[in-house]
């Protein structure tokens, strides 16, 4: 039986088509947007929907986060940002200018 969709708002989905979303398979997509994104209710749902240990697989592998996204997701999931993807892709890739 397929879970329920998850009731989170369409502002973190503004440019595809919202009903087409399938949020089993599209798992990491739709995390990454929420985180963002979302709205802070999104994030909540996010949550219940996929679970924390779930979530963690999937941003622990994600190529972009923004600062303040990682930032947070270090934190509240107490994963090392050493351990994100996108922490190390980044340290790899020198900045042009630095402001």
């Amino acid at each position: 039986m397929q879970k329920a969709k998850p009731n989170i708002s369409k502002a973190a989905f503004w440019d595809v088509n919202f009903e087409e979303i399938d949020f089993e398979k599209n798992t990491r997509d739709v995390i990454n947007r929420i985180l963002m994104n979302g709205k802070l209710s999104d994030w909540v749902e996010m949550n219940k929907y996929y679970g924390i240990e779930k979530i963690k697989e999937e941003i622990v592998q994600m190529r972009y986060l923004s600062d303040l996204a990682l930032n947070f997701c270090s934190f509240y999931y107490d994963i090392p940002k050493e351990e994100f993807r996108c922490y190390k892709l980044s340290q790899s890739i020198p900045k042009l200018w630095e402001f």
